[in-house]
């Protein structure tokens, strides 16, 4: 311990810092959009482009980063990342037209593909299982709190200031960040002597990043898209093979036989719906608010900020009601709180501002007591051994969950048309459609394989 900085303390600041920065640099930029192809006077749907280069190189560099961790220090692994995803975050703050943004984004992708799964590695790993419901302050603030304050900082700079200071609010705390992590962090190898899985990196590699890509195109040309179908088709087929060949590994990268610890595979499961439909509603009741209520993008950003209050509001409280409740009812009173959430905003109009921010709060609550509560639950039986292998299918699951739970939104609102707010009204009834799956899930989840039962039981 170093100047009295636990350990665990240093893992904690570490990861907030780095997450939180990854989760809202993906919707400040999505709000930001408009702007830069504006400034570079190209089209609006060549500034996808901006996007698809940094899910690509998200999906490409997620399976890898169990092995780099395991096998070079889990330390070394995040800095190095964490140091890309700042520089790069100056790259795209400086470029001076699309192509060099987008090659800016694709760095960004890759140093955030292999720091979000080891950052969740070394939490859990700092933690015992009884000890981390008591991080779920630590653990809902970047992962979803930023991805909801992501539009109101990006109106901001958009209307006030410039884009291009979306990634430079980046710099600041990520030197700081970097810094703090030098000193304070502590190495954990696994296994110097791990063996690469190149079959296995050569169809995921290929099979996620052509499936990001897909569903990247789908939400720009909707379902009737050729790129959609042939990279879709193309990358599910890479992922079939994928799982043919890790379950008969030796040493895969993807070590898919940990789908048959029930706790982790249904937290899992659940966790990719909660984020789907999240992430569909922000993403879709954004583009109402503006385009169809005609409301500014400051203006939209301002009231879905109740949503980053109930997230905190949740983080306060999800340690005593998974106390008092337990995770199964937890999860599941959640989720299905969450549904109505998204269906409410369907009844909201222009003037309804105290309506909008109300179902906002709530929908930032229920989706954060889940969120939280599920993190905890997925890994509640996962070995130390076997958590980097673990945290790299658990971010696999939450990239793909968001990127589909936009993509469906686009496609609804492409199928249907935005004329009205009959596509929007579609768009949030599907969101709510996946919270409920995860209401399903959630009641098989059982109780007693819970941290505070196997303390309290260890304890007789």
């Amino acid at each position: 311990m170093l100047l009295g900085v636990r350990p665990q303390v240093a893992v904690c600041v570490c990861y907030v810092a780095a997450m939180f920065m990854n989760g809202m640099d993906a919707t400040i930029v999505n709000v930001a959009l408009p702007a830069i192809g504006a400034e570079f006077a190209v089209p609006p749907s060549a500034t996808s482009a901006v996007n698809v280069g940094y899910l690509v190189s998200l999906a490409v560099c997620i399976p890898v980063s169990g092995w780099l961790g395991d096998r070079f220090g889990t330390k070394r692994v995040f800095l190095g990342a964490f140091g890309v995803f700042v520089m790069a975050s100056a790259l795209c703050g400086l470029a001076d037209d699309l192509p060099q943004l987008t090659f800016a984004r694709v760095l960004q992708g890759a140093g955030g593909g292999v720091m979000s799964p080891v950052a969740l590695t070394m939490l859990f790993r700092a933690y015992p299982p009884e000890q981390r419901i008591r991080l779920s302050r630590v653990l809902l603030l970047p992962t979803a709190v930023a991805p909801a304050l992501g539009p109101v900082l990006g109106g901001f700079f958009v209307e006030n200031l410039t884009w291009r200071w979306g990634f430079y609010v980046n710099l600041p705390v990520g030197l700081l960040a970097l810094l703090f992590g030098v000193l304070f962090l502590t190495e954990h190898v696994e296994s110097r002597g791990k063996r690469f899985d190149w079959l296995g990196f050569a169809l995921a590699a290929p099979g996620l990043g052509l499936v990001m890509y897909a569903l990247e195109a789908v939400s720009q040309a909707g379902p009737g898209s050729p790129r959609f179908w042939a990279c879709g088709l193309a990358g599910l087929g890479c992922l079939a093979v994928l799982v043919r060949t890790q379950l008969r590994a030796a040493h895969p990268m993807l070590d898919l036989r940990l789908f048959a610890d029930a706790s982790f595979r249904r937290g899992s499961l659940i966790l990719f719906t909660c984020v789907a439909g999240f992430l569909g509603t922000l993403y879709g009741f954004t583009l109402m608010y503006q385009a169809g209520l005609g409301a500014s993008a400051w203006e939209t950003g301002l009231v879905t900020l109740p949503k980053a209050i109930g997230l905190m509001i949740a983080s306060q409280l999800v340690g005593w009601a998974h106390r008092r409740f337990g995770p199964r009812l937890l999860i599941a009173t959640a989720m299905f709180g969450a549904a109505v959430s998204f269906v409410l905003m369907n009844t909201l109009g222009p003037g309804d501002l105290w309506l909008a921010a109300a179902v906002q709060l709530a929908s930032g609550f229920f989706v954060g007591a889940a969120s939280a509560e599920l993190q905890v639950v997925a890994f509640a039986t996962i070995s130390k051994s076997a958590t980097g292998g673990a945290s790299t299918l658990f971010n696999v699951q939450r990239q793909a969950g968001s990127a589909l739970g936009v993509a469906i939104t686009a496609s609804v609102l492409a199928a249907v048309g935005t004329d009205g707010l009959g596509g929007y009204h579609l768009a949030m009834l599907v969101s709510a459609g996946f919270a409920l799956v995860g209401v399903i899930f959630a009641v098989r989840i059982k109780d007693s394989g819970s941290p505070r039962q196997k303390l309290a039981a260890a304890r007789r």
